[in-house]
């Protein structure tokens, strides 16, 4: 099992100078009520890292939190059906646990795609490796340090 975790990301985000930027709480911030809890912000600018399998590899989708999954949308982009990573393969194909998933300092073959329902906001918070941790980045900040493969529409929000 990899063991990347907060210091992954933060070596990963010094590559901008931004590592001094992570933010970490004495709360937890493992769940998208949680981290908006924490940062005192909407549930849905918190950037939740769903995780996916991929023939043997993980597939991050990043999306708002008030995003869910559009299975037809998802197979008709990627060619196959959306499958969760369990607790455990997050883990190990990810470094990350699960409540600290985050696209930053990630082992090679992780693939990142941002949803588009991230798209109505300046900024966003996504997790930092940890289930305490966040950083607060511009929808072009998120879309360098993650090194995305692009964007996507593949989201549907909560409501819908």
């Amino acid at each position: 099992m990899i063991s990347l975790s907060i210091e992954s990301a933060r070596a990963h985000l010094e590559k901008w100078g931004r590592s001094a930027d992570i933010l970490e709480f004495d709360a937890s911030t493992a769940t998208v009520a949680l981290a908006a809890q924490a940062l005192g912000v909407e549930e849905a600018r918190i950037a939740k890292s769903i995780c996916l399998l991929h023939g043997e590899q993980a597939l991050i989708i990043v999306a708002a939190g008030d995003a869910r999954i559009d299975n037809r949308k998802f197979k008709d982009t990627f060619g196959f059906k959306a499958r969760m990573l369990s607790p455990e393969q997050t883990e190990a194909m990810t470094g990350h646990a699960v409540g600290g998933v985050c696209p930053f300092g990630l082992p090679d073959g992780v693939s990142v795609y941002l949803d588009q329902s991230l798209a109505r906001f300046d900024t966003v918070f996504p997790a930092c490796g940890n289930s305490n941790s966040a950083i607060e980045l511009t929808l072009d900040e998120l879309e360098t340090y993650s090194g995305s493969l692009g964007w996507v529409d593949i989201g549907k929000q909560a409501a819908e």
